[in-house]
């Protein structure tokens, strides 16, 4: 008799998600994404693009989010982004790329070891690893490259 082998693909495989995540009865994430798989231990993924936006208390978007693939591991509670990563502040028009980001929604960051670039006006800032508050209002790159232009008065 041949062993019968285990399943361990998804438990549940959603096709066109639109969610939205609330604090005290107001909007604060609204997520849209090809897919979503939940997976046997509690994990859940976004196998094919996923885009976020954070929303103040009027409502208004703050900051958006997109990436290639996430997975969120229920054991750590952190969400890891993979492929062209985006983050935008919607105020200030400063954007964010990277290869791979880490979301603590707990701590309402962003952080990565991996190289970053991030555009902001005309300027264009560089280096190794970040951490980010969630809304992408304040961020410190860890190990800065390139040049930096200093204006004199």
């Amino acid at each position: 008799m041949e062993e019968q082998k285990l399943y361990e693909g998804p438990t549940l495989t959603m096709d066109s998600i639109s969610t939205m995540m609330s604090d005290s009865a107001k909007v604060i994430v609204k997520l849209k994404a090809a897919k979503q798989n939940n997976l046997q231990n509690g994990d859940q993924e976004w196998p094919e693009s996923i885009y976020l936006e954070y929303l103040d208390k009027n409502g208004e978007v703050i900051s958006t989010f997109r990436a290639d693939y996430v997975i969120y591991t229920e054991k750590e509670r952190i969400y890891r982004a993979e492929g062209n990563v985006v983050v935008t502040n919607s105020e200030n028009g400063d954007e964010l790329n990277t290869e791979e980001l880490f979301w603590d929604p707990n701590k309402e960051e962003f952080y990565t070891e991996r190289f970053v670039t991030i555009k902001s006006g005309d300027e264009v800032h560089t280096g190794e690893g970040l951490r980010a508050d969630q809304d992408f209002s304040f961020y410190k790159i860890m190990k800065p490259e390139g040049t930096i232009l200093i204006e004199e008065e």
